[in-house]
């Protein structure tokens, strides 16, 4: 087994911000017939343990085939749910709602993840009557044995965008999100067959690679102001493949020699990231370092390079990175090695897991090293100013209050005019006394919280600490800051004797100053 040294890991700098995704996907079948209470329970099994590991947004899969994870009036629910396309889970429940909730129960974003064009996978022997194909086959084509949206119409490109809207509009999600599915991956020997859309909707090109290109920019361009129409707080973003362009193609390729989404899945990522399409980018950097035709530290320097216009985190695939021995020290995984990469670069921002059981499993030791390196402390989701750059107001009445269920840190929300300045969140710091106040040093994050107080650890009776309380709004923008400094003292200590033996009950008071 190939071991994980911390080494200087432990050493380096912790990121205030940082975004720490996980996808959740539904196609591997892992809930697939499986009844409502008991995938209730596997999903919040796996919140709870990604969030212990410091996971700070999920990506959770909801719409794989013009199906739907979620209460739809214009797909039918998915066979991934139930087994069969268009049946309802029994008892009713809207999986994506629920992952709504739990998720900012806990804190952690909420990503719905949908495919834009692919419309039937393989293993989907029969459509319901309420899939789109049945209402307008014209729009689709089947290449692959499967069936795919024709991007060349721009109706469908108007249907996509109606289910963004209607996924936005009724869900409090934070994000929309494409994985790497645009154009269908190319298979040899067989055509995509758009000839008669070309023919139609061809707009002057007489480059059919071109024109497919600008098919998707269109439909991503439209996507995101449709997005930003519904919600301006709710962000887009994607999760390419992971080379954007060979060398051997274009001189400002990678060194690389593997499959393109430019040429060949017709997306053009870094067209959108500067453009500001998309909010966020994700590329899937799924190999090892040393991969000879994709190697991970090549890749990851190239994008760090190529796509700052827009926050950029990096696909981890954690499986690749445990099974494979770092090629400097043949003793540990690349885990070390590919962290030490990742955070080396400011245009770097964070990361996501592909794929989340694989983190809950803790495969090859990956979710302890998360739980004692990399995320030991908490991190802030990175902000995104050119979406709204507006702090909220500071937190009221921040004051110590001794309850019957122990001393509790209360304050009241900040005014807010309209919803993008509205406070969501509460971030919780604790310094020691006469320490120095310093918000960049996430050790002294105690808690990133929903709530308006925060339950204070009694320890000594003798210790003074200072806390200072700032509200985060939907965007992670930080508000100015609130201290109290607080001592807890203990005034006697009471015993008595039951049947169960004896009882000690601490009588304290709280000093704050």
């Amino acid at each position: 087994m190939l071991l994980l040294i911390a080494g200087s890991v432990e050493a380096q700098t912790y990121p205030k911000r940082e975004f720490r995704g996980a996808w959740i996907q539904c196609v591997n079948g892992q809930f697939q017939g499986m009844p409502t209470e008991q995938m209730k329970a596997t999903l919040i099994r796996q919140l709870d343990n990604l969030k212990g590991a410091g996971i700070n947004a999920i990506i959770f899969q909801v719409r794989a085939e013009c199906d739907a994870l979620y209460a739809s009036t214009y797909e039918p629910w998915s066979r991934f749910l139930t087994g069969l396309q268009g049946k309802a889970p029994q008892p009713g429940w809207d999986p994506l709602q629920f992952m709504v909730e739990e998720c900012h129960k806990r804190g952690m974003e909420l990503h719905a993840w949908i495919n834009p064009y692919r419309a039937q996978t393989k293993g989907t022997t029969a459509l319901s009557p309420m899939h789109p194909y049945n209402k307008y086959p014209r729009l689709f084509v089947r290449y692959g044995g499967q069936l795919y949206f024709d991007p060349g119409y721009p109706e469908s490109r108007a249907y996509i965008c109606k289910i963004v809207r209607d996924i936005v509009s009724r869900y409090d999600i934070d994000a929309i999100h494409m994985d790497d599915y645009f154009y269908p991956y190319p298979i040899p020997g067989e055509e995509f067959p758009d000839n008669v859309s070309f023919a139609a909707y061809g707009r002057g090109f007489t480059s059919k690679a071109d024109w497919r290109r600008d098919n998707v920019n269109v439909l991503i361009k439209e996507i995101h102001e449709t997005v930003r129409s519904c919600k301006p707080w709710v962000k887009f973003g994607v999760s390419p493949f992971g080379i954007y362009r060979n060398k051997r193609s274009n001189p400002n390729g990678s060194d690389t020699n593997g499959l393109q989404n430019y040429d060949d899945l017709y997306a053009d990522v870094l067209l959108w990231v500067n453009n500001g399409w998309v909010d966020y980018n994700i590329p899937q950097i799924y190999w090892e370092i040393g991969h000879p035709a994709a190697d991970y530290e090549k890749l990851v320097r190239w994008w760090a390079r190529n796509s700052a216009a827009r926050p950029l985190f990096i696909g981890q695939d954690v499986i690749r990175t445990v099974s494979k021995a770092d090629p400097k020290n043949p003793a540990q995984n690349q885990m070390p090695a590919k962290y030490k990469l990742q955070r080396m670069f400011p245009t770097i921002q964070g990361s996501c897991q592909w794929y989340a059981a694989a983190v809950v499993e803790n495969r090859g030791n990956y979710r302890n090293m998360l739980v004692n390196v990399y995320h030991k402390y908490p991190a802030l989701l990175p902000t995104s100013p050119f979406i709204d750059d507006k702090a909220p107001g500071k937190v009221k009445k921040l004051k110590p209050v001794w309850t019957a269920d122990g001393y509790i840190l209360f304050w009241t929300a900040p005014k807010a005019k309209d919803e993008m300045d509205k406070a969501v969140q509460y971030v919780v710091y604790r310094f020691a006394n006469k320490e120095k106040v310093n918000l960049n040093d996430p050790s002294h994050i105690v808690a990133v919280t929903n709530d308006t107080f925060y339950k204070l650890p009694y320890e000594d009776g003798k210790t003074k600490y200072s806390y200072v309380v700032t509200a985060l709004d939907r965007l992670h923008n930080e508000s100015k800051s609130v201290k109290k400094k607080v001592k807890l003292e203990t005034i006697f200590v009471s015993e008595s004797r039951s049947s169960f033996g004896r009882d000690f009950f601490v009588i304290g008071r709280a000093i704050f100053y």
